[in-house]
């Protein structure tokens, strides 16, 4: 079977609506499938100064449990994936509130892949997001 959201992604600026305080001028994004069902999610990219940003890859566990988030203590996060085009993603706190999300949404033709997120950043400043990628 073939994964839609499997291979190398690149972030499409003139189709994305970027946070004014997170926006990059160029991106990619890889994903991968491994035998146990989860996936491996890493996104590179470069800054509005034109300065290299390579950020924390991540694990995905499409089961809708939660699963501690590695060198965050107190955060879980909680992946689902309610149809085979479409992964949620939510960062829950201890208390139950959501410190961050994402819904990564791949076209029906395979050709693109819409990232709605919203968080927090390291600065503790709220964003909102949403990117678009073409498959290369």
């Amino acid at each position: 079977m073939n994964d839609p959201f499997v291979g190398t992604w690149k972030l499409n600026p003139a189709r994305s609506n970027f946070d004014p305080n997170h926006r990059p001028t160029e991106a990619t994004m890889t994903w991968e499938l491994n035998a146990d069902g989860t996936y491996l999610m890493i996104a590179r990219g470069k800054n509005d100064k034109g300065e290299a940003v390579a950020e924390r890859p991540q694990t995905l566990v499409p089961d809708g449990q939660p699963h501690p988030v590695p060198d965050f203590p107190g955060l879980v996060s909680i992946t689902s994936r309610p149809d085979p085009h479409t992964i949620r993603a939510q960062a829950r706190r201890e208390d139950g509130t959501t410190a961050g999300e994402g819904t990564y949404a791949v076209a029906l033709d395979g050709q693109s892949l819409t990232a709605t997120t919203a968080g927090f950043d390291t600065q503790l400043r709220r964003f909102e997001s949403q990117t678009v990628w073409d498959r290369q």
